[in-house]
């Protein structure tokens, strides 16, 4: 995986057939548009054959007139006359195409982005743990930018060189076999001097990648930490460094920039050359007579011989472009045959009447009351069990590699309406535990029970649409503060909104911003402090009134004065629903019906505190100082 900053290098397909097959299968419907897109470039490409072609009979008239000194006028105009005609339709077919090659080429890459993000929302989080995030934002720019290049542009170069290389060929040897006996001849020059300048420049923009890759990654390092340099005084010594990185950039491009800018004015004077060997020996064979050359035949041919050397130039420098796009389309497709998240859950959250003699009933509209709707496929019926938010953890072992356990045989019972917290060092296993609730990852030993139901057997998103969770690391999206709030409860009332931030306390400078619940949010609300933006994301959490909740360190960024502020909010919040508390802040889970202390993936102590502090353990530690949590 490339460094942070850094590009991918170019790289080859591993079966450039399959990569360019599946490619193909994303242009269905467009099948007679590219019939014509193709039709298009024939034309395109055949009038440029087309007009040199009429070259030799124009000028041979001109020759006979100059002998005979006879004017065919008619002739003369008729041919100019159709000459102006292929011209047009040449220019006429190019715009044709190359719009229509536009429309299929955006509507295909929509498609694909359309297939990779729909493929990215079901991959499971484990996915998401082995790739980094600038790894795949590159599959969104790099790899489609790329593909949309060769759709647009090299497919079309491709097929047009194509026909243009064979009908002047063509032309060529009907016109005189004996001069084409020199093209050939410069042909096999101009592919080894392609190969021998292609390779190096090749070499060259790799090794200008990797330089350019560590100056980016260096720059974007010390603009983040630009605060850490001021205040180590580390100015000239970063200055330094990136003197040396940017002098190997410098290199590097030279380097491959020198073959890269070489190649064209050595193809172009190799095609002078050899347009001076073919009027040689053309002026030498028409003046002769040989084999039936005349002047239009000489002057023709030269004009095929400067246009069949541009289309072998064109495909050389197209070659290094598809072969990255199909490269990127091979990593967009190895995306998109991921396995998904797996859901074998068939327990559904319904919304629900409860009787008061406690009968359940399904309701097809919000009655503020939830129940799992149980079907049993071996006697046919239905049962549905009111969401309480009981949870009960029954000796769970579970490691994110199957050789590396995190949780040794966790076992616990959180009853409806407690708060149950979390302490211990890093790693201890707490977030994990977390996870596992959520049905992030699925455990491979001992079982989750919710509402006595094994979660295994509850659809995620049923399960995670009864459970609401504030993280540590807050993240917002571009939008209102009203709609950041709402994005945990999508059909939230205005008033349930302001509910929700009156709840967490975020009302107050809510109302003090510019535009208060419509103020616009942007890279990850950066206008807010810290503290502001996790009071968001408890606002957030609280307007989805869920039965369970999770804080993982919800007030780690907020100051005591504003935790004070609201603790009653919290507790209302917490009111009536399981809580599970993760935190460092020992004094936040004081209030807990019962604290786990969790050391290498085992629970070695639970209680209240109370209870732990007359234990005089672990807890007691942590909690007097004698012990830092880390």
């Amino acid at each position: 995986m490339p460094p942070r900053g850094q590009q991918r290098p170019m790289a080859k397909p591993q079966n450039t057939k399959a990569a360019l097959k599946r490619i193909f299968s994303y242009m269905h419907g467009f099948k007679l548009q590219f019939m014509f897109v193709v039709l298009g470039i024939f034309f395109s490409s055949g009038a440029g054959i087309a007009g040199n072609y009429l070259l030799k009979p124009i000028i041979d008239n001109i020759e006979d007139a100059l002998k005979t000194g006879q004017w065919k006028y008619g002739k003369f105009i008729g041919l100019i006359f159709i000459m102006v005609a292929i011209y047009a339709l040449g220019a006429i077919s190019t715009l044709f195409y190359q719009r229509m090659m536009l429309k299929i080429s955006t509507t295909t890459l929509m498609r694909i982005r359309n297939d990779l993000f729909s493929k990215m929302e079901m991959l499971p989080i484990r996915f998401f743990d082995k790739h980094t995030h600038g790894e795949l934002m590159s599959l969104y720019t790099n790899d489609t930018d790329a593909i949309r290049e060769m759709l647009s542009n090299s497919i079309s170069q491709f097929i047009g060189s194509a026909i243009t290389i064979i009908g002047v060929f063509s032309a060529m040897l009907v016109y005189s076999w004996r001069l084409t006996i020199l093209v050939v001849a410069m042909l096999f020059v101009i592919f080894k001097v392609i190969g021998f300048v292609g390779s190096r420049s090749g070499r060259g923009f790799v090794a200008q990648q990797k330089a350019l890759g560590s100056v980016n990654g260096y720059i974007e390092e010390m603009i983040d930490g630009q605060k850490v340099v001021k205040v180590f005084c580390h100015e000239e010594k970063a200055d330094e460094e990136f003197d040396r990185l940017n002098e190997e950039l410098c290199m590097a491009s030279t380097r491959a920039h020198t073959f890269a800018n070489i190649l064209m004015p050595i193809m172009n004077n190799l095609s002078y050359i050899h347009y001076a060997a073919t009027a040689i020996a053309g002026g030498i064979m028409a003046v002769k007579g040989i084999g039936g050359m005349t002047v239009g035949t000489v002057v023709s041919y030269l004009q095929f011989t400067r246009s069949f050397s541009m289309p072998i130039t064109q495909v050389s420098q197209q070659l290094n472009s598809v072969l990255t796009a199909l490269a990127g389309a091979e990593r967009i497709f190895r995306i998109i045959d991921e396995k998904p998240e797996e859901d074998e859950g068939y327990v559904t959250l319904v919304n629900a009447n409860i009787a008061k003699d406690g009968t359940i009933t399904e309701a097809d509209h919000r009655t503020g009351h939830w129940a799992w709707k149980h079907p049993h496929k071996s006697t046919g019926t239905t049962t549905y069990t009111e969401v309480r938010g009981n949870v009960e953890f029954d000796d769970v072992v579970f490691g994110y590699e199957p050789n590396k356990t995190v949780l040794n045989g966790i076992s616990l019972c959180a009853e409806p309406g407690q708060k149950i917290a979390f302490v211990g060092s890093t790693g201890a296993g707490k977030t994990t535990i977390i996870n596992l609730i959520n049905r992030f990852y699925d455990v491979p030993e001992g079982k989750i029970r919710y509402d006595g139901i094994n979660i295994n057997k509850i659809k995620k998103d049923d399960l995670r649409r009864s459970q609401s969770i504030v993280l540590q690391d807050t993240h917002l999206f571009t939008g209102t503060v009203m709609e950041n709030i709402r994005y945990g409860k999508l059909d939230a009332t205005d008033e349930e909104v302001y509910a929700a931030a009156k709840l967490a306390n975020a009302d107050s400078f809510i109302k003090h911003l510019e535009n208060g619940y419509d103020t616009m949010l942007t890279a990850d609300g950066a206008n807010l402090s810290q503290g502001q933006r996790q009071l968001l994301a408890i606002a957030r959490a609280a307007v989805a009134d869920p039965p369970v909740l999770i804080l993982d360190e919800a007030t780690s960024s907020i100051d005591t004065r504003t935790e004070s502020l609201i603790e009653k909010g919290m507790d209302s919040l917490m009111e009536g629903r399981t809580v599970f508390v993760i935190a460092h802040r020992l004094s936040t889970v004081r209030n807990s019906h019962a604290i786990m202390v969790l050391e290498h993936g085992k629970i070695i102590e639970r209680g209240n505190h109370n209870e732990l502090i007359a234990q005089h353990g672990k807890y007691y530690q942590l909690y007097t100082g004698m012990f830092e949590l880390s």
